[in-house]
C-alpha cells in the first residue's frame, strides 16, 4: 500500500486540528501547543508573502534555537518556500558569503541595514496581531531545506536536499515511533537537531529545545519531560560521562527509548561506557552526512560485538571502498569511502558553491576513509584531508584524539599536523583539559594505548573549548593560526 504524503504544513494543521492543545514545542520555560505553533506559523507565512516570498525561494533563518526558529522554519514551508539555516553567531563576512550563494527572497534574523536591498526580518520580530491565524492553502516546499557548510576547507556551500517537505505522518525514524517526545540538545542550522526537531513535532509528538548544550541540564530536561529520543554528537556524551558520577546517576532516563550518537566519530571507549550505561537496547551510533547520500546505523548490542564499527549501511545505501587508483579495494583494506544512495545519484542532494567528488561511475565521496569486513560492516578511519603523514607513517588524527579523550581530566582534543625539519610533519595536540594535567603525564598515559609514531610530539593546553555545540572543528584554521605564530 502506498505511503500518504502530507506537506509539512498542511501536516501540522491537521495535528492542531485533531488535538490542538497538545504540546508541541518547549524552550527554556516556555510551551507552544499544536494550536499555538500553527496560529504563529500562519501568521507570519502571511508576512512572508506579503515581503514577496513564493513557492520555491530560498529563505535564510538566522535565528538561535528557540520558538521563533520553529515558527519561521514552519512558516516558510507553509508558503512552499525552502528554509535555509545558519548560525546566528556568524561572522557577518561569513554569513554575507553564505547570503551571495543562496541568494534568499527573505532573511530573518537580521536588521535590513545590514543588507540594503534585500527583504529583512529582525531577530524578535512578531507579526501584527490582525493578521489571520487561518490555514494557508497548501503548498508543498519542492526541497525541504538548503543547510550551510564551511566544510574543512573553510569555504562555504550549500547542501541543498533535494526531498519535498513531504512526510508519512505514521512513519518514525531512528527506531522513535510517532508520537514521541525528543529533546534537541545542539544547534539547529545543522541537519540533525534541525530534521529531528521539526520531524518528531510532525510525528505528532513533542520538541525539547536547549539554547545551548549543558550536560547536567541535558539529563534534568529528560527526566522533567519524559524524554523518548535524544541524539548526541560524542563531545556531549563526553561532557555528560565526565559529570561527577552522583550527579550523573541522580537523574531518572528510564523514559529514554533511543540514544543516539552521530556527527563526528565517537571513541570506542565512550560508546560503550554509554551501552553499559543505559542498555545495548537503547542506544545506537549513526555515520552519514546531510547529502544523504550514504549513512549507516549500529546497535548497542552489536558494538559490544564490533566496537570499532558504525554498522552496515541502512535503508538501501551502497558503499564502495577505493584505492588512489580509483580500483576497488577488498575487505579490511583501508581506502576512501564512495556512496550510492538508492535513488541513484543526484536523488537527495546537490550542491550551491562546491562540486561533488566523483569515482566517475556516479559514485560519490566526502572525503572519509576506511574499510569493510567480510560480513559487510563499516569501519571509519578518518577524512582523507586530516591525515597526518609523521616519518612516512599514516596516521589517523581521530584515533589519537579517542585515545587522549580518554583519559579522565581530558574535556576534549584536536590533533593536527606541523611542520618538522625531522619527520616532515609532527603531530601536535591541542588539549582542553580540566583538571590541568603536564605533557609528560599524557604522553606516559598514551604509551600503552597508541603506537610510538602515533604518539603526539608536542601538546598545548587550552582552557576555551575546541568543537563548537554540534562536535564539530574547523582543523584548517587551528591549524593556520599555529603556522601563523
Amino acid at each position: 500500500m502506498a505511503q500518504t504524503q502530507v506537506s509539512y504544513g498542511r501536516g501540522l494543521t491537521i495535528l492542531a486540528e485533531q488535538k490542538p492543545e497538545h504540546v508541541a514545542l518547549v524552550h527554556e520555560g516556555v510551551s507552544l501547543t499544536r494550536a499555538d505553533l500553527e496560529g504563529r506559523a500562519n501568521r507570519l507565512a502571511r508576512v512572508l508573502m506579503e515581503r514577496g516570498v513564493s513557492r520555491g525561494d530560498f529563505v535564510t533563518l538566522a535565528l538561535p534555537n528557540g520558538v521563533d526558529f520553529v515558527v519561521s522554519a514552519f512558516a516558510i514551508w507553509k508558503v512552499g518556500a525552502v528554509p535555509q539555516p545558519i548560525s546566528s553567531r556568524l561572522p557577518e563576512v561569513e554569513r554575507s558569503a553564505l547570503v551571495d550563494l543562496a541568494n534568499p527572497a527573505l532573511i530573518i534574523g537580521v536588521d535590513e541595514t545590514d543588507y540594503p536591498g534585500r527583504a529583512c526580518l529582525p531577530a524578535g520580530f512578531q507579526p501584527p496581531t490582525e493578521l489571520s491565524v487561518s490555514a494557508l492553502p497548501d503548498c508543498a516546499s519542492p526541497e525541504r531545506q538548503a543547510l550551510a557548510s564551511g566544510g574543512s576547507t573553510g569555504r562555504p556551500k550549500l547542501i541543498v536536499d533535494v526531498l519535498p517537505a513531504e512526510f508519512d505522518p505514521d512513519e518514525g525514524f531512528y527506531a522513535v515511533t510517532p508520537g514521541s517526545t525528543a529533546l534537541i540538545p545542539g544547534p539547529m542550522y545543522h541537519a540533525g537537531p534541525f530534521l529531528n526537531a521539526h520531524l518528531n513535532i510532525l510525528g505528532g509528538g513533542a520538541a525539547i529545545l536547549m539554547s545551548r548544550f549543558d550536560a547536567e541540564e541535558s539529563l534534568a530536561l529528560i527526566e522533567r519531560h519524559q524524554v523518548h529520543f535524544v541524539n548526541l554528537v560524542p563531545t556531549m556524551m563526553q561532557r555528560i560521562w565526565r559529570l561527577p558520577e552522583g550527579t550523573r546517576l541522580a537523574y531518572d532516563l528510564s523514559s529514554l527509548r533511543r540514544v543516539v550518537t552521530s556527527g563526528a566519530a565517537c571513541p570506542v571507549w565512550l560508546k560503550l561506557a554509554w551501552v553499559d550505561w543505559i542498555g545495548p537496547e537503547r542506544f545506537a551510533e549513526a555515520y552519514g552526512a546531510s547529502e544523504r547520500i550514504g549513512g549507516s546505523m549500529i546497535t548497542g548490542s552489536e558494538l559490544q560485538e564490533r566496537p570499532d564499527s558504525v554498522g552496515r549501511p541502512s535503508a538501501g545505501r551502497k558503499v564502495r571502498v577505493l584505492d588512489p587508483q580509483g580500483g576497488e579495494l577488498p575487505p579490511g583494506e583501508i581506502g576512501e569511502l564512495f556512496m550510492m544512495p538508492p535513488g541513484g545519484r543526484g536523488s537527495t542532494y546537490r550542491y550551491i558553491g562546491a562540486e561533488a567528488t566523483s569515482d566517475g561511475d556516479g559514485w560519490e565521496s566526502l572525503g572519509d576513509m576506511g574499510w569493510v569486513d567480510e560480513e559487510g560492516y563499516l569501519y571509519l578511519a578518518d577524512r582523507r584531508s586530516d591525515m597526518v603523514v609523521t616519518g612516512g607513517e599514516n596516521v589517523y588524527p581521530a584515533e589519537v584524539e579517542a585515545a587522549i579523550d580518554e583519559h579522565p581530566s581530558v574535556h576534549s582534543s584536536v590533533v593536527i599536523g606541523l611542520p618538522d625539519d625531522d619527520l616532515g610533519q609532527r603531530l601536535h595536540a591541542i588539549v582542553e583539559a580540566r583538571p590541568a594535567i603536564a605533557a609528560e603525564e599524557l604522553t606516559d598515559y598514551l604509551t600503552d594505548r597508541l603506537a610510538r609514531y602515533k604518539l603526539p610530539r608536542t601538546f598545548e593546553f587550552v582552557t576555551e573549548p575546541l568543537r563548537d555545540d554540534a562536535g564539530k572543528v574547523r582543523r584548517s584554521r587551528l591549524r593556520e593560526a599555529r603556522l601563523s605564530q
